[in-house]
């Protein structure tokens, strides 16, 4: 069993697991603020709870798109272990082709998310994942990382909106009533839902165009599970994206 963590800009995703199975997914707020020892208590409370003894684990992985805090969490991790953690970037194995300008400029959690869809689903492949941002990742049927598109997260949208109109409130990020918005805040959450389902699906037809074929589509992140179900694309979500692709990677470089 290993401990296999990913720093994002809003959360941090933590999980165990295993070749056979996934014990548990959670998420913590990232916090730039937060001291090594606030990190680890953390991370021992979250493996308490699961009734995971930290001795039981063999090791640990992490992916980050936070670097100020990546070396913070590590040694957290450590300080919890008391084993060593692996940190995906330079150096470490991925087994993945990227044929981009700049591979070294790949965000790491956008490696490890097709780490994963490709070890589990048939190319080529589209993998969304929505937190912060909204990345689009393409792999093609030669199992090459081919590229990708990043936008405003759905958050980021509620947040410019809100900011930028007076008299609209902020919103919580849920379901309309229906398409056609009554009143001014089922009409922000039908455009919010429902515009980025309607996102999704053009990207999603304009991807497979550029390919000559259909892609199979991935979701992934905190946000997939409340947009997805309003598209009209098939897309399954695979919220363990993540853990999978660290599990890998972490195998890769035993």
């Amino acid at each position: 069993m290993i401990l296999a963590i990913d720093i994002g800009n809003t959360n941090i995703v933590i999980g165990c697991c295993d070749e056979n199975k996934i014990y548990f997914v959670e998420r913590l707020s990232t916090n730039s603020t937060k001291t090594e020892l606030e990190y680890a208590i953390s991370f021992k409370n979250v493996l308490e709870l699961y009734k995971i003894d930290p001795k039981e684990i063999d090791g640990g992985i992490i992916s980050s798109v936070v670097p100020p805090i990546t070396n913070i969490v590590r040694d957290s991790a450590e300080k919890v272990l008391g084993k060593a953690v692996k940190i995906v970037g330079p150096g470490v194995k991925t087994g993945l082709n990227i044929l981009m300008d700049n591979p070294a400029q790949v965000g790491s959690d956008r490696i490890v998310n097709a780490v994963a869809a490709i070890n589990e689903y048939a190319t080529p492949l589209i993998i969304i994942d929505m937190g912060t941002a909204t990345t689009f990742c393409v792999v093609d049927e030669n199992k090459n990382y081919i590229g990708g598109m990043i936008l405003p997260g759905v958050g980021i949208s509620v947040d410019a909106l809100t900011a930028r109109t007076s008299q609209l409130s902020r919103i919580s990020i849920e379901s309309p009533k229906k398409l056609i918005g009554k009143n001014t805040i089922d009409c922000m959450k039908s455009g919010i839902i429902n515009g980025n389902a309607a996102c999704i699906d053009g990207m999603i037809t304009r991807i497979n165009r550029e390919l000559g074929q259909e892609a199979t589509v991935i979701a992934t992140g905190g946000l997939s599970k409340k947009i997805v179900p309003y598209c009209e694309q098939k897309i399954c979500i695979d919220d363990e994206l993540l853990l999978k692709g660290l599990r890998l990677i972490y195998e890769k470089n035993k």
